[in-house]
């Protein structure tokens, strides 16, 4: 049981305040980020490729999990979701080397379409805070 106070953290995309949500929610041990795209939320463009939707949703899963002291290593669980199942395989390896370390609990979700149609990949992913002064 925790027993801090719950920390929000925004990306600055658009869509977390016309929704009404927190990219990532934190508490003394867990991260939970939300489901997360290859949007560049600075300008909310996103690339065509998979691939590269891949990475940069890993680059903003990485800075959500930064404000909480914790890091892609850290995660414990991550949820991918994509519309086609035929572009999961050419992800894999930019996921092996992201999570290289930490090595998560994983599932993966074909979904019939995400909430912008040039989306075509959603990590949803939870991590351990590290504890002060564990190696």
């Amino acid at each position: 049981m925790t027993t801090g106070p719950r920390h929000h953290v925004s990306s600055g995309s658009t869509f977390e305040e016309q929704v009404g949500y927190s990219r990532a929610v934190y508490d003394d041990d867990t991260v939970w980020v939300a489901g997360t795209t290859g949007f560049d939320y600075a300008t909310m463009t996103i690339a065509d490729d998979v691939v590269d939707q891949c990475r940069t949703t890993l680059d903003n899963v990485a800075q959500a999990l930064a404000p909480a002291g914790a890091g892609l290593d850290d995660v414990v669980r991550v949820r991918y979701l994509l519309v086609d199942a035929d572009d999961f395989p050419p992800c894999w390896p930019v996921l092996r080397e992201a999570f290289a370390v930490a090595r998560p609990a994983a599932t993966m979700l074909v979904v019939a379409g995400l909430a912008d149609p040039r989306m075509r990949i959603e990590i949803e992913a939870t991590a351990r805070r590290p504890r002060p002064g564990a190696a």
